[in-house]
């Protein structure tokens, strides 16, 4: 996978360099130090996935995100900050971005959520997500969402709880034993039932309505 890394901080940036470097299935095309240069770079370059600083000088990573992704819409995004509110995340995901790391957390897992977007899924990091979904757990305040979510079979609704946890095709098939073109089906006719589109639109389904919770 051919990575960009946008962050301003030069520290930053050289240990992101050091440990993806390394990494066989990685190469690093280049780094941007604000938001503009991290949409130009990204044009010029055309990496798989742009590593993204949010809180970035010139412009943010947020409003970086969303030129990137109206310029490439097949680019992927993994937003790389501190930032642990609700807020921040729907807006970053609203903006097209594959997935949402924090950056409390370890190299291994930062490789590992790489991973995760270039192969097509969608990356929460497991206490964001944990926190998000406990918002959520008084349930569906529309009757429409309700009727929609009713008509899931009770094998759709497994994949959606396991999807918004962040599991990817291949876990959820070795989880429930069935097939990963098993799992994309289901998902294609839940997607179809719910009216979504893709993998970003039905995880944030799922946090918003309160249908999961990771603690069950």
């Amino acid at each position: 996978m051919k990575v960009l890394i946008a962050d301003d901080h030069a520290i930053v940036r050289e240990g992101l360099q050091a440990i993806l470097s390394v990494q066989p299935d990685v190469e690093l095309l280049g780094e941007a130090t604000n938001g503009e240069e991290a949409v130009s770079k990204a044009k010029e370059l055309q990496p798989d996935i742009v590593l993204m600083d949010i809180t970035m000088p010139i412009m943010n990573g947020l409003d970086a995100t969303r030129l990137i992704k109206k310029q490439n819409p097949d680019m992927k995004i993994l937003v790389l900050t501190m930032h642990e509110e609700d807020d921040y995340f729907y807006r970053i995901l609203e903006a097209g971005a594959s997935g949402y790391f924090i950056k409390g957390g370890s190299f291994n897992e930062l490789v590992s959520a790489l991973r995760s977007v270039w192969h097509g899924d969608v990356f929460i990091y497991p206490t964001m997500a944990k926190k998000l979904l406990s918002n959520y757990l008084e349930g569906v305040k529309s009757g429409q969402e309700i009727e929609k979510y009713k008509k899931l079979t009770d094998r759709e609704r497994e994949i959606l709880r396991l999807v918004a946890d962040g599991r990817t095709s291949q876990e959820i098939a070795e989880n429930l034993f069935i097939s990963p073109t098993t799992v994309q089906t289901h998902r294609a006719h839940m997607m179809a039932k719910l009216g979504l589109h893709n993998r970003t639109e039905l995880i944030k389904y799922a946090i918003r309505h309160g249908f999961v919770n990771l603690d069950t």
